[in-house]
């Protein structure tokens, strides 16, 4: 899948060539020219990098980005930027930048520097995500993610089990009836869609990295 970028940028003759250049190379590329607008936009979209100015009209770029971390953005950060001093470096990877560019800087500084920012987050994803798996005791009947146990009922659990037996794999709704419900069950299958409802909430609010995904017309998955 492409990786996004969000450009904040206000100077017109700097953003269009370096969004070229970031589409050129198979990146999503959108476009913010002030700070209120970069924060807007990452509102609105996951972007896995953002490109940020420090010299935008409404705002400091520095604080742009205290004001992402703030709100919970997670991905990486790279600040534009044509103060070279020490300080100034120190400041803005303080404010939650995760590298520094300087203008002038040529395009193949730029893209090796988002590619190492992008390799590295994506990582460090993998690594809480991986911290945060379901760990299912089939004998204890209990559901722990990240050594932390999750409390489900009965149906719930005996759902949860099912799909993982077949993860990544679309188990029917039908089967699921079967072997939850039993082949006996002659109410409404609208009971398989209020428990897995209730089952996706407190996955969901665990935040692992595992997810019930539904199969419009089909049934449902367990994946990561």
């Amino acid at each position: 899948m492409p990786q996004r970028v969000l450009l904040v940028e206000d100077e017109p003759d700097i953003a269009s060539p370096l969004m070229q250049t970031l589409e050129r190379e198979g990146y999503l590329v959108d476009h913010a020219p002030t700070g209120r607008d970069a924060i807007a936009s990452v509102g609105r979209r996951e972007h896995d990098v953002v490109v940020l100015d420090l010299g935008l009209p409404d705002m400091d770029g520095l604080e742009v980005c205290r004001r992402l971390r703030a709100s919970g953005y997670a991905g990486a950060v790279l600040m534009l930027t044509a103060r070279a001093q020490e300080i100034d470096r120190v400041v803005g990877l303080d404010a939650g930048a995760d590298d520094y560019l300087v203008k002038p800087f040529g395009l193949a500084e730029l893209l090796a520097r988002l590619r190492a920012l992008l390799r590295r987050t994506s990582t460090e994803a993998s690594r809480r995500a991986e911290g945060r798996r379901l760990e299912i005791d089939l004998a204890a009947h209990r559901v722990h993610v990240g050594g932390r146990e999750v409390a489900l009922t009965g149906k719930e659990f005996d759902l949860l089990a099912v799909l993982a037996a077949h993860r990544d794999r679309v188990v029917s709704r039908a089967q699921l009836m079967s072997e939850v419900w039993s082949e006996g069950w002659y109410g409404s299958t609208k009971t398989l869609d209020v428990t897995i409802g209730r089952l996706r909430q407190k996955l969901e609010k665990a935040s692992p990295a595992d997810r019930v995904v539904t199969v419009r017309g089909v049934g449902f998955r367990l994946e990561s």
